[in-house]
């Protein structure tokens, strides 16, 4: 203690003494930075119809999500791709669902769960060309739209590159991310490509759902839906097809990320740890445990006894950790570590028997073998730019989504993946 104490006097002292010299040489900098400037919309215009849309091309692909051979691809803050993928070879994108504000998607029988802004939808798609809104959950995200009474909602941010010179007196000087006039300015090398806001189920086979990325604020668990927002978690009855009603709220943790159901537990991202939940009553989920980890972005997800943690780092994420935590959770109430291994940038993952697809930031997909926890050996590497995985449970299929496009392979044998296709991004 004494030590840090002493170490952090000398900083403290060194950081003065460097601040006067700057002070005395009237110095200044220049720095590229991210832009950030608020975009405003008021409740009129966010609660606006959904529509259908002919097949459209990929631009700015978010998460994505499988059932019934339908993959759907959310298109960030515009709606949802429906892609036919019956012949993995060939996959045929047949419909686009306008959905403004949307990001979440999860999938049950002919029912589409979707966020729009701060809302919760219920949509009918057994006509795929007519999709129709049954029920509509306002506010479910409120926490996530900051309200301006006079401008409205801040429903995102338009990103502009400019190069500040910033003189040394100033406040922000050195700062890697700051406030000022009404912008934010994020550091242009650490700005995550694949950020956490754009934060259905995910990894896991459900017997009445489907199956989605890693990053996700939705889940269904029998006939549950659960989607978290920041501080907590909603519990919805999905039993009446089409609609939907709140059954309880439960106080979760600051900074909830990502959830993932398996068998009766409900496993939770944070950016400082993994919160894990006994889900043996759907209605009232029960706190087990919390593993914490120094703080990054952190999707999570589960197979066996075993939970596998990305941890990266990113202005947006804070933290300065890139490695993939093996985690025993044997027991739910004393989650151990097992390992860690050093990873350049990890995102998205998935699972399946013991081999792990990881999305490594530019490293591309790193096909992961732990059948020896503490000894990662990596099988094969593909290098594109990717942020989400799903490997499906019950076939040699696994499928990425990334800044080029929506990409499918055999991975029959997981040494030598196989592409079958891609539908690329078109800028």
């Amino acid at each position: 203690m004494t030590k840090q104490i002493n170490f952090s006097l000398l900083l403290l002292l060194c950081s003065t003494l460097l601040l006067q010299s700057c002070l005395q040489d009237e110095c200044d900098a220049s720095q590229t930075f991210i832009r950030l400037d608020p975009i405003y919309k008021s409740a009129e215009d966010i609660r606006q119809p959904i529509g259908y849309e002919a097949a459209r091309s990929l631009r700015d692909p978010g998460k994505i999500y499988y059932y019934n051979q339908f993959m759907f691809i959310n298109e960030r803050q515009e709606g949802i791709h429906v892609i036919d993928n019956s012949n993995p070879e060939q996959p045929e994108n047949i419909a686009f669902i306008k959905i403004d504000g949307n990001v979440d998607m999860a999938v049950r029988g002919t029912t589409l769960y979707a966020d729009s802004y701060m809302d919760l939808l219920v949509v009918n798609i057994s006509d795929l060309t007519n999709p129709v809104i049954e029920e509509r959950q306002e506010d479910v995200f409120i926490n996530n739209f900051p309200l301006d009474e006079r401008r409205g909602y801040i429903v995102g941010y338009d990103e502009t590159s400019v190069t500040e010179r910033i003189d040394c007196s100033d406040p922000n000087f050195g700062q890697p991310n700051f406030w000022r006039g009404g912008a934010f300015f994020a550091n242009a090398e650490t700005v995550d490509f694949a950020t956490n806001d754009a934060n259905g189920t995910r990894g896991n086979a459900q017997a009445s759902g489907g199956i989605g990325g890693s990053f996700a604020r939705f889940a269904i668990y029998q006939d549950f839906l659960y989607v978290i927002d920041n501080s907590q978690m909603t519990v919805f009855d999905i039993r009446q097809e089409r609609s939907i009603k709140n059954l309880n709220v439960v106080p979760v943790g600051w900074q909830i990320e990502t959830i993932f159901p398996y068998e009766d537990k409900l496993f939770i991202g944070a950016s400082h740890g993994m919160y894990i939940f006994d889900n043996a009553n759907p209605i009232e989920p029960e706190y087990a445990s919390l593993f914490t980890h120094a703080r990054a972005c952190d999707p999570v997800v589960v197979e066996g006894t075993t939970a596998y943690v990305t941890l990266r780092d990113g202005t947006f994420c804070e933290g300065f950790s890139n490695q993939l935590d093996v985690v025993d959770i044997s027991n739910i109430y004393n989650p151990r570590l097992i390992a860690s291994h050093d990873m350049d940038n990890p995102h998205g993952l998935s699972v399946r028997d013991k081999i792990v697809y990881l999305c490594d930031g530019e490293s591309g997909l790193r096909v992961l073998d732990l059948n020896s926890p503490k000894n990662a050996k990596e099988l094969d590497r593909k290098k594109f730019r990717i942020y989400d995985a799903i490997a499906l449970p019950s076939n040699d299929l696994v499928m990425v989504i990334g800044e080029d496009g929506f990409y499918q392979f055999d991975a029959e044998n997981p040494k030598n993946l196989k592409q079958l296709s891609v539908i690329p991004v078109e800028r």
